[in-house]
Parts: C-alpha cells; sequence; structure tokens
C-alpha cells in the first residue's frame, strides 16, 4: 500500500480558488475574527502530517488484529490508544467546536477536510473523533447551559468521547417502534433502561469517559416518533468538581463481527437503569437527534470520498510501476521488457473515474459545508433560510452519492492492482470492505433517495429543488464563451433533471408508489448533475493556468473526462426513472 499523503494542493484551489471560502467567512461575524488564511493553511498543514505519520500506518494492523472484547471491557488494537491521544492533544477534535467551551471554532468547509484526512488514512480511528464531535454538535444546540459546562470541554479535548445510541434489534430505521425507556427522578434526572445495537464507540479504551445520547420514551410518550427524548447517559458520573465519579449502570454487552471497520468498536450497549440528563425538550429527541445527525450524513459522505482517495493513491502509484503488455500504439518503456499498465486504456478508464469522482466528491462536500456553515453563522435571516434549505435538500445526496461512489472507487482501485487487488497485504480489499458500511449507516442510501425524493422534493413541490437549479442557471448565465464546453452540457443536464423533477412530482399525485421506484435513480442523476457543476465551477477556476502548473492541466484534463464519460450516465438513470413503478409489482409475493 503506498503512503498516505493529505492531497493538501487539491483541498486549497476548492476552498480558495474555486468557493474563495475567505470571502463569505469575512461575512459571517461569528467567524470574521476567528478564520483567517494563514491559520486554515497551518491547520491543513498539521493534519495532513498526523494523519499521514500517526494514523495511516495503524490501518492494516488494526484491520488485521480488531478490537477485542472482554468481559464489558473493550480493547482498541495496538497503537490506537497512543494514537488517538496524540490526535486528542493537538486539539483535532475540537476542530469544529465551541471556542467558549474549548473547541478551535473553525467553519465546516475546514473541518470537513480534516474528516477526510482522517477518515483516508483510517476509517476505522476516523469513526472515534467523529461520533464525539457529532454528540458535541446535539449538545451544544440542544443542552441546557449546565450539560454543556459539565461535559463539551472534556468532549472537545478529547479526554472523553461520545457515543449516539438509536438502533434497537426490533428498530433500525423505524425509530418510532424503540422500547427503551426513561423515568424521570426527583432530583431532575432520569433512569434509562433498554439496549441498543450497532453503537459505535459504545466503549473502548481511547478516553477516560464516554458521553452516550440515548434515545428513549418517557412513561407519558405519544405513540411512534413523535413520542422519543434524547438523553445524555455518561459512562462514569461526573461529580460537581468536574471529576470522575462512580460507574453508571451502562454496559457493552458483546461487539459485533463485521465485514470491515475492524478497529472500529460496534457494541450491544446495555442500559439498567442508568442515570441520564434530558437534551433538548420532552419527547422531541429526534429533532435534537438529526442536528447531530444532517452533520454526520455529510461526514459519512466524506467517508466515502476519503476511502476512493486512499485507493486511488495506491492504485495511481501501481498503475506506474506494474510492467504488463505493450501499449496498443507500441512499446512506450522500450528499455523495460513491458509497459507500465496506466498506458492502457482500460487502466486510464479506471484512474479517472476515480479521479474524477473524489475531486467532483471534495468539491461538492465543500460546497454543502459552506452552506452549513452560512445557516449556522450569517446574521441575515433570509442567507439563513436559503442555506437551511439547500442543506436539507443536498444532504442526502451528499451522504448517499459520495458513499456510492466511494463504492465505485475502491473497487476500481481494486480492480487496477488485478488478482494483488485481492490480496489483503496491498489494502485495496479492506477499502472495499470498510467503505461498504458507509452506504448503510446513518440511514441506508435507499432511505437517503426516499428522503430526497419524498421529503425535500414532493414535500417542497419542488421549490428546494428550483433553489438550486437556479443558483446552477445563474452560473451558467454568467459564464464566459470560454467555458462554454462545460457549461452547455451542464446546462442540458440541468434541463434533464428538471424534466425528470416534473415528471416525478406529477406521477405522484396519483400513484405514491412513484416516489419510492424514482428514488434511487433520481438520486444518482442529480448527484451527477451536482458534480457537472462542481466541474464546471472547478474548470472556471483552472482555465488560463495550464501553463502556471501542470496541476491546472490535470484539473482540465479530468473535468473534459468527467463530462465526456461520467455525466452521461444520466440518461440511463432517467430513463429508469420514466420506466415508472408498474414493472416493480408485476410479482405477487409468492413469485419472488
Amino acid at each position: 500500500m503506498a503512503d498516505y499523503k493529505a492531497p493538501l494542493r487539491d483541498m486549497r484551489f476548492v476552498l480558495n480558488e474555486v468557493f474563495e471560502v475567505a470571502t463569505t467567512w469575512a461575512q459571517l461575524p461569528a467567524l470574521a475574527d476567528t478564520v483567517d488564511a494563514e491559520t486554515v493553511e497551518a491547520i491543513l498543514e498539521e493534519a495532513g502530517k498526523v494523519t499521514a505519520k500517526s494514523i495511516a500506518p495503524l490501518s492494516r494492523g488494526g484491520d488485521e488484529q480488531g478490537c477485542r472484547w472482554d468481559n464489558t471491557a473493550v480493547f482498541t488494537p495496538d497503537g490506537f490508544p497512543q494514537a488517538y491521544k496524540t490526535y486528542a492533544e493537538g486539539g483535532w477534535v475540537g476542530v469544529g467546536g465551541d471556542p467558549a467551551f474549548g473547541g478551535m471554532g473553525m467553519p465546516k468547509a475546514v473541518s470537513a477536510q480534516v474528516e477526510e484526512m482522517i477518515n483516508s488514512s483510517s476509517l476505522a480511528f476516523g469513526l472515534y473523533p467523529m461520533l464525539t464531535s457529532g454528540a458535541c454538535v446535539s449538545i451544544n444546540t440542544h443542552a441546557s447551559e449546565s450539560l454543556k459546562a459539565a461535559y463539551l470541554p472534556k468532549m472537545y479535548s478529547g479526554e472523553w468521547a461520545g457515543s449516539m445510541c438509536l438502533t434497537e434489534a426490533h428498530a433500525g430505521t423505524d425509530l418510532g417502534m424503540i422500547r427503551t425507556k426513561a423515568e424521570p427522578q426527583a432530583d431532575g434526572s432520569y433512569t434509562v433502561s433498554g439496549t441498543k445495537i450497532f453503537i459505535t464507540g459504545g466503549e473502548h479504551d481511547l478516553t477516560d469517559n464516554i458521553i452516550h445520547l440515548v434515545l428513549a420514551k418517557l412513561p407519558d410518550a405519544p405513540a411512534g416518533p413523535k413520542g422519543i427524548s434524547l438523553f445524555l447517559v455518561p459512562k462514569f458520573m461526573v461529580n460537581t468538581d468536574g471529576s470522575l465519579g462512580a460507574r453508571n449502570a451502562v454496559s457493552c454487552g458483546s461487539i459485533e463481527h463485521k465485514m470491515g471497520i475492524q478497529a472500529s468498536a460496534t457494541c450491544v450497549m446495555n442500559f439498567d437503569e442508568a442515570v441520564g440528563y434530558l437534551v433538548g425538550e420532552p419527547n422531541r429527541g429526534l429533532a435534537a437527534m438529526f442536528t447531530m445527525m444532517n452533520y454526520e450524513r455529510l461526514g459519512v459522505g466524506i467517508q466515502g470520498l476519503a476511502s476512493g482517495e486512499r485507493s486511488y493513491q495506491n492504485a495511481i502509484e501501481y498503475a506506474r510501476d506494474r510492467l504488463q503488455s505493450r501499449a496498443p500504439t507500441g512499446a512506450q518503456a522500450k528499455d523495460k521488457m513491458a509497459d507500465p499498465i496506466i498506458v492502457h486504456p482500460d487502466v486510464r478508464r479506471m484512474l479517472l473515474t476515480m479521479k474524477a469522482a473524489n475531486e467532483g466528491g471534495r468539491a461538492f462536500s465543500t460546497y454543502v459545508a459552506t452552506q452549513l456553515d452560512i445557516a449556522k453563522f450569517s446574521d441575515d435571516a433570509a442567507a439563513r433560510e436559503r442555506a437551511d434549505n439547500l442543506v436539507a435538500l443536498l444532504t442526502p445526496v451528499a451522504k448517499a452519492f459520495l458513499s456510492d461512489l466511494g463504492l465505485e472507487t475502491t473497487v476500481l482501485g481494486q480492480q487496477v492492482f488485478g488478482g494483488h487487488g485481492y490480496i489483503r497485504e496491498w489494502g485495496q480489499e479492506q477499502l472495499v470492505r470498510d467503505v461498504r458500511i458507509t452506504q448503510i449507516y446513518e440511514g441506508t442510501n435507499g432511505i437517503q433517495a426516499l428522503d430526497l425524493m419524498g421529503r425535500k422534493i414532493v414535500g417542497s413541490g419542488g421549490a428546494f429543488y428550483t433553489l438550486f437549479a437556479d443558483e446552477i442557471r445563474a452560473f451558467i448565465a454568467s459564464a464566459g464563451a470560454e467555458l462554454a464546453e462545460f457549461t452547455k452540457p451542464l446546462g442540458a443536464a440541468v434541463d434533464n433533471l428538471d424534466e425528470l423533477t416534473a415528471w416525478v412530482l406529477d406521477r405522484a399525485k396519483a400513484n405514491p408508489n412513484e416516489i419510492g421506484a424514482a428514488s434511487v435513480e433520481y438520486l444518482h442523476a442529480f448527484g451527477y448533475m451536482a458534480y457537472a457543476y462542481m466541474w464546471a465551477r472547478m474548470a472556471k477556476a483552472a482555465l488560463g493556468k495550464e501553463s502556471q502548473e501542470d496541476f491546472y492541466a490535470s484539473k482540465l484534463g479530468t473535468a473534459r473526462f468527467y463530462f465526456a464519460r461520467l455525466l452521461p450516465r444520466i440518461h440511463s438513470l432517467s430513463a429508469s426513472v420514466k420506466a415508472g413503478s408498474e414493472s416493480l409489482f408485476l410479482l405477487d409475493e409468492a413469485l419472488f
């Protein structure tokens, strides 16, 4: 496996040249005095070093060794505790955290780059700080001031970790079916009882305490999802002076034996009248949890991107070194017995598909992160509302499309290696196994597609979509003739999605099955169109600079490949959507 190198040049390009984020930050008073170019550059540089040197070398050994469960205790692989300490001491857990409680206060557009680096280094390792950061978002947004003061500083510092406890054995996506109960106590606390499964980082040896955010139902709660509350349940009780007290009645019953992310502890967690504290309002727990989950869903998409980036770095090094056959046009390396496989058209197809997906995904995730920053920090109500609506529309696309392409790119990277890609020592098969979970957790990609199609498109009457489409058309209108090779096919892709959106909105009026039948292919058509917008913006930033740096020539060549070979996928996807739902219901259940 190639040594991981953070793609800092491309991150700088996206932040500074494509989106000019410093201009956006200057218009957000909460960020204007916090973020500057020098600080961001230092953060990216240092994050690149710590992830490449301290964490990436642990990835394969962590996969081989995995986590170990012993009588409710969980032990992470060798090297993980020390690496986590190094990561935490650098302030990386709290990079996007509230400065009032010890966080760095960086915008999401910056923390998104750090997330990519940590997950490229080791997806399993990256899950621990990711869950902690997400839990902090919910606590900071919804918890009382006393809970914030007691828990956030230690979580931002990395001394304590966080987990998100939603799923139960009988209740996966349908959280309204959960059975975990919370009983109010005289002192204002609650006792929480129930069992949760698939809990990432529910127990481990990386931190002194773990703070669980647990969905549960109060005794008088209404049925279904409207009766869910959110509780903060610490592994160890916290004394008034901030020191740790007695062990709470929460324990790990076992850890799952999984396809991938072996170094991430995926736990069964038992709560046996554990002491907990209400976060937010009673029966409004899903709203509080979704504050965390929207950040996490973008983060999961970034995990797909990160895995694809690591796979590409491995594959391009291998393709330059591996000698097999001669180029179709004749020998290229005449002093060698064969040519490097990068000369072959199909290998180039695979490498360019990976490169285009990764760089398009980096731009798109940064775009969504920037909208999150505007929604959070802007003092302009109209700007906040617009950004909120774009985030609502694009979050399911970011989660599902980036992770779907993450699997495609890791499989392509494995394929570049041929038989060696199937062998564990090269690392490519681990990336395939690890990234597979990203299509499943934080809401399966089918659920993301249904959310996009049902809630965000049909639910808004197409208004959220129009907001995004109008922005793209404004970009096309403002572009010069020199960008026509990119803006013309981009405009056609928007027109196609306009038509597809109108088709589904019309058909769904008479047949609700059309929403679910169209959703996955629609999301993918949306994703390819959104990436085309990103690639057009990147082409605009690179055009005319080809002679200055090879980077820009590479960027433009990849953009042309994207428009020529990947964007046309929208046509088959659109045909599938317009085939309608009828063929899905031709078979009675017994005929399957």
